[in-house]
């Protein structure tokens, strides 16, 4: 394939501690597995995860140009991918500025040239607060769907997943297991994943 032709991708994925491999006996997290299921050649695709325990939404949008500008380049197709945390609720930062903060990221994105791919916040161990998280979820799922954006639902497939709850109920940091990765990684590459990249899925 000549160079011409060649796309290459960037891949920046942000989110709270859940991104990362925190939890997880085999250390790959979900983001491992979904590269790991993510044909990288042509195009060429590179994922980098950044995560920031107990982030907020409001840290989010602080934080994101900055990171994703050490990253990106000019040469490159820039995706970025948001992992939406459940702690806003937690925080006290109402629905409606969660909503913003996501929207305008997602916006701001969209003005620099970026697509941007949301991962829904996944149920919070303390069960009384997945009320608010379903509230969240869905609130963020519309911010999306008004932008044309793919949003991955980890909300509702997983708070009645006993090999889920087993996981976080029994976790020394509230993060999933072996299984809870295993689990938001298929939902990614289910619901989107290969579209958005414009690939194939593997078979």
């Amino acid at each position: 394939m000549s160079q011409e032709t060649r796309r290459d991708v960037r891949i920046v994925i942000l989110g709270d501690a859940i991104i990362s491999a925190a939890g997880d006996p085999k250390g790959m997290g979900w983001v491992g597995r979904v590269t790991s299921k993510t044909p990288s050649s042509f195009p060429r695709i590179d994922i980098f995860a950044l995560p920031a325990p107990d982030e907020t939404t409001s840290m989010l949008a602080e934080r994101w140009q900055a990171e994703v500008q050490r990253r990106f380049s000019a040469e490159t197709e820039n995706k970025l991918v948001i992992a939406l945390s459940n702690h806003d609720p937690a925080a006290g930062i109402s629905i409606s500025r969660s909503r913003l903060n996501i929207a305008t990221i997602i916006d701001e994105a969209k003005r620099a040239g970026i697509e941007s791919f949301l991962v829904g916040p996944t149920p919070h161990r303390n069960k009384e607060l997945n009320g608010e998280v379903e509230h969240l979820a869905s609130g963020f799922e519309d911010v999306a769907d008004r932008r044309g954006v793919t949003f991955v639902d980890c909300f509702r497939p997983l708070v009645e997943h006993e090999g889920w709850n087993l996981e976080i109920e029994t976790s020394e940091n509230g993060l999933p297991g072996q299984v809870g990765h295993g689990l938001i990684a298929w939902l990614v590459l289910n619901r989107g994943w290969y579209e958005w990249l414009g690939i194939p899925a593997p078979e």
